[in-house]
């Protein structure tokens, strides 16, 4: 798959917005020396082209009460399963993310617990109904490393 050709005004933007998604498109357009209407056309470009999508506020999951964060490597006894699986992982909130992956596991999963007892929960009262051979959880003590990817780093190696 061929990258898209991104040029420095894409780079500075996509820079900018990275680090901050509530920065104001004027703010934006000022710094990159062009018009705010430039900006908004640009930021649809990167829509369309895949490279955007979507802004989020971030809530830190221990300031409402998620005190344990866990990732449990899933494999399925019946791999063949694994879109009914995926759905059925839809239907729990607490589990944030799930990737197909390659080695020891069929999936991995990232869940958010009240605490140690609410994750005992979910793995014996939702995870395991799902058909499971096996898992293993691990038990996150710290987030120590939390970013986006260094966009304008990676994208000027490319020139």
């Amino acid at each position: 798959m061929a990258l898209p050709k991104l040029d420095q005004l894409d780079k500075q933007i996509l820079s900018m917005i990275a680090a901050d998604a509530r920065v104001p498109f004027l703010e934006v357009a000022r710094t990159c020396n062009v018009s705010g209407a430039a900006i908004h056309q640009r930021i649809q470009k990167l829509t369309n082209m895949g490279i955007l999508s979507g802004s989020q506020f971030v809530i830190n999951p221990e300031k409402i009460g998620y005190e344990t964060c866990a990732f449990i490597g899933l494999n399925l006894r019946n791999p063949e399963n694994f879109d009914v699986v995926l759905e059925e992982l839809k239907k729990i909130p607490e589990v944030v993310e799930c990737h197909y992956t390659t080695g020891n596991f069929d999936m991995f999963i990232k869940i958010y617990a009240v605490n140690n007892h609410h994750l005992l929960d979910i793995i014996h009262d939702k995870l395991q109904p799902l058909g499971l051979s096996s898992s293993q959880t691990l038990i996150s003590f710290n987030t120590v490393i939390d970013r986006q990817l260094p966009v304008a780093g990676l994208l000027a190696s490319e020139e």
